[in-house]
């Protein structure tokens, strides 16, 4: 047990897991340790001859299972940004035994009777407790000794099912690279992204995890962009039969929970809590959005001279943007180098808005060279907590931008939050980083993220930071997006990574001018994405796809957002949010993106109102949204924080849709 990191808490600052001292040989010997020791803890909670009582019960739930916490935390990290083959055969093995051993305390009947006498006076925690009733409730610990078995066995195949589903996405983005042998087929890249992707005489641009990848914007040789489109839609097509098995499973266990498909228990603890209520929000969006995208291909098959194909569209929606506002979005990228953006630009909108603090740590480390670590300080200059950064893109990571807790804040334990951002930028042979303006969006957005954990001050675990509902947990980082093309903020970063000199005010102005311009374009490609999604989680159990493919099509075309030059952001075979989760994850809850933007366009709109990057303003939505998580009803918070209730037509206005 000395041996094993896992067996005690991390002595390095902040608990940082100590990754220096973990080995692939760690984890199985720490999860089946963890899983023992709380199954002991939960015994010892329903053994209690004492009456039921927060401390006891609720609280004791709190504090179990710290050795089971902290090897999930590690691994999932380490599975996520770095799996080597043995990790990926752990996950494997260990995943079905996870959900296991979740089952096993929350269909623990003495354990939820306990819960039901527990009563309490304190408001925080009369809103945990309610919490823990949902959790098991939903769980199913109201359900028949049978009805409980079958639950287990759909837990259980679901989490297989899952893990196969994001391993063979994994494999694809490599196994399905595009190929080439002649770097001529690759002109319009940047001469340091051909350098990048050189390996053995061959030039591989590995997949990123959604349909349009960003070198179709400039790959000037149509066939290439044809290849690599193509490569991308088609990836891993073994995952069309694992979606329809896990959409009927999931249609199953929502049938046995007592809901008509599983869309309907997704919503039911979230803020929309009603299908209807989303299908209303997209309904709205769905006509316009098509209407913009229809515009936006004439004036691309205008710019062509030739009828595109989908992979055109976001070659010549450059050439329009270029020939139309003057603007070339490649001009920006000397502007973008990836430390000036995060230190002056990120960090810089943070301390101004904030007063926080940043200082790198080289003597913590990460679980892989290109992780950084930073200490961060309040505007005291207190300790808040640390930041690590993944910036780069490997094989033995998972394709998009995402953000995961290491440590969560709590006053339970004492924690200081240990927050993570992954990206997946190409990382040069040399020279700088330089960054496009859309992964310079995704940095802030990440970030807003990490603000959320950082800036927790609660109690309990459970209510930390980002365990919030998922249809709000995208708003505070969609907010944060604001500040990426605030002017003050874009001043400070936005330099030219040789000169020195400030990105040109004319450029800039450009650049606003074309904001809209493709809205369509992003807009169906969001939405068909939600509404595969939904159709795909409102199957009822009777409801059998024999051609996954054709269920596609169909699901688009009834929801009118078939449009063949705009495929979905994520189609069936590499919808990793929704698929790669077993019950959870995003499906029924891709929605979730554009329901938080509505609230983000409100908040925008505050910002904007009362001058913008002030202190005071930071404090506001620090101390009435970021600060609290999960601890208070969300939707009030937000009603706290803006003084009203959200309304769509700041959103409609943003996406050029009214």
């Amino acid at each position: 047990m000395a041996e094993n990191p896992f067996f005690a808490p991390s002595a390095l600052p902040y608990q940082l897991p100590d990754f220096a001292r973990v080995r692939e040989e760690h984890y199985l010997p720490a999860f089946e340790y963890g899983m023992a020791e709380q199954l002991r803890e939960v015994e010892a909670i329903t053994a209690d001859p004492e009456p039921a009582t927060f401390a006891n019960t609720i609280e004791a739930l709190e504090r179990s299972g710290q050795v089971l916490y902290r090897t999930t935390t590690v691994f999932s990290t380490v599975a996520a940004s770095d799996a080597t083959d043995r990790i990926r055969e752990i996950e494997t093995e260990v995943f079905p035994k996870l959900t296991k051993h979740g089952d096993a305390i929350r269909l623990n009947r003495a354990l939820y009777e306990r819960i039901r006498q527990v009563s309490t006076d304190d408001p925080q925690e009369a809103w945990l407790l309610e919490k823990y009733r949902v959790d098991f409730v939903r769980a199913g610990a109201d359900l028949s000794e049978s009805e409980q078995q079958r639950l287990r066995e759909l837990n259980e195949e679901l989490t297989r099912l899952a893990t196969a589903f994001s391993q063979n996405l994994l494999k694809a983005s490599t196994a399905s690279a595009l190929v080439v042998k002649d770097a001529a087929e690759l002109d319009g890249l940047s001469e340091s992204t051909i350098r990048a992707i050189e390996k053995d005489g061959e030039y591989v641009l590995p997949l990123l995890n959604f349909t349009n990848q960003p070198a179709l914007a400039e790959l000037t040789d149509r066939n290439t962009r044809r290849r690599l489109y193509e490569l991308s839609v088609n990836r891993a097509p073994e995952n069309f039969d694992l979606a329809v098995r896990l959409a009927a499973l999931r249609a199953e266990r929502a049938a046995l929970l007592g809901y008509p498909d599983h869309a309907a228990y997704s919503v039911a603890d979230q803020t929309a809590k009603t299908t209807e209520a989303v299908e209303e929000m997209l309904g709205k969006l769905v006509g316009p959005a098509v209407a913009n995208a229809r515009r936006e291909a004439e004036a691309l098959t205008q710019e062509a001279g030739f009828p595109i194909e989908p992979w055109d569209w976001s070659f010549y929606a450059e050439k329009v943007r270029k020939s139309r506002y003057d603007f070339d979005g490649a001009e920006l990228r000397p502007y973008f180098e990836l430390d000036r953006v995060f230190r002056d630009g990120i960090f810089h909108a943070a301390g101004e808005l904030y007063g926080i603090t940043f200082a790198e740590r080289d003597d913590l480390a990460g679980y892989h060279p290109d992780v950084r670590t930073f200490e961060v300080f309040d505007a005291d200059g207190s300790q808040l907590g640390l930041f690590l950064l993944d910036p780069y893109a490997r094989p033995t990571k998972r394709g998009g931008a995402w953000m995961n807790n290491l440590v969560d804040q709590s006053h339970l334990f004492g924690h200081l939050p240990v927050v993570m951002n992954n990206l997946n930028v190409t990382k040069p042979t040399e020279g700088p980083t330089l960054l496009t303006f859309d992964e310079v969006t995704t940095a802030f957005h990440e970030f807003g993220h990490a603000l959320h954990g950082l800036f927790s001050d609660v109690r309990f675990p459970r209510v930390s930071g980002t365990e919030v509902p998922r249809d709000f947990v995208e708003y505070p980082s969609q907010v944060n997006e604001m500040w990426a093309t605030w002017p003050s903020v874009l001043a400070n970063f936005a330099r030219h990574h040789e000169t020195g000199e400030p990105v040109p005010a004319e450029l800039l102005e450009k650049m606003k001018a074309a904001e809209k311009f493709n809205q369509g374009f992003a807009t169906v490609e969001y939405l068909a994405a939600a509404l595969l999604d939904w159709a795909w989680h409102k199957l009822a159990p009777s409801q059998g796809v024999e051609d996954p493919e054709a269920f596609e099509a169909q699901a688009l075309e009834s929801a009118g957002i078939a449009f063949d030059l705009v495929r979905p952001r994520y189609r069936t075979n590499y919808f990793a949010h929704i698929f790669s989760s077993g019950v959870g994850g995003y499906s029924a809850g891709y929605y979730s993106y554009i329901w938080s933007e509505v609230l983000d366009a409100e908040s925008v709109e505050w910002f904007k109102e009362n001058e913008g990057l002030r202190r005071e303003n930071g404090d506001h939505f620090r101390t009435t949204l970021l600060s609290v998580g999960g601890s208070v009803d969300v939707m009030e918070a937000f009603e706290a924080f803006r003084g009203h209730a959200p309304r769509i037509e700041p959103l409609l206005e943003r996406r050029g849709l009214c």
